[in-house]
């Protein structure tokens, strides 16, 4: 198990930026894929961006690709996701989440994948 604490939201502007953190606890953060989703009012959580235990392989959904990027930070047990060039249609409720499967399998797209989840934290994109 491993708890995980997001930070880094609020409300900005189109064309903003924002740095999401997500604090993990727990001494084998470095084993974990880390994944983000979002969840927008009505609609299904959905894959944003996901890392490798390493930090070698990144993957984006298409909607983020070019805009946003992850990164972590095996040393200090934090993964990041730094938003680019925001618009209004990225407000939702973004989420950290750990998984024990490796990035190569494939999975790192589907919740299901993912054992462990933080609490969220509320991105809000105004026009």
């Amino acid at each position: 198990q491993v708890q995980l604490v997001e930070s880094g939201g609020g409300l900005v502007q189109a064309g903003g930026s924002l740095r999401l953190s997500c604090a993990a606890s727990g001494r084998t953060f470095s084993s974990f894929t880390m994944g983000w989703f979002r969840q927008a009012p009505g609609k299904e959580r959905e894959f944003v961006a996901a890392i490798s235990s390493s930090g070698g392989s990144t993957y984006y959904a298409d909607s983020v690709k070019g805009r946003f990027a992850i990164s972590r930070d095996n040393t200090k047990n934090t993964v990041y996701l730094q938003m680019n060039t925001l618009n209004p249609e990225d407000t939702a409720v973004y989420y950290c989440a750990a998984s024990w499967l490796p990035i190569g399998g494939g999975t790192y797209r589907s919740r299901t994948a993912y054992d462990n989840w933080g609490q969220g934290t509320q991105v809000t994109v105004s026009s």
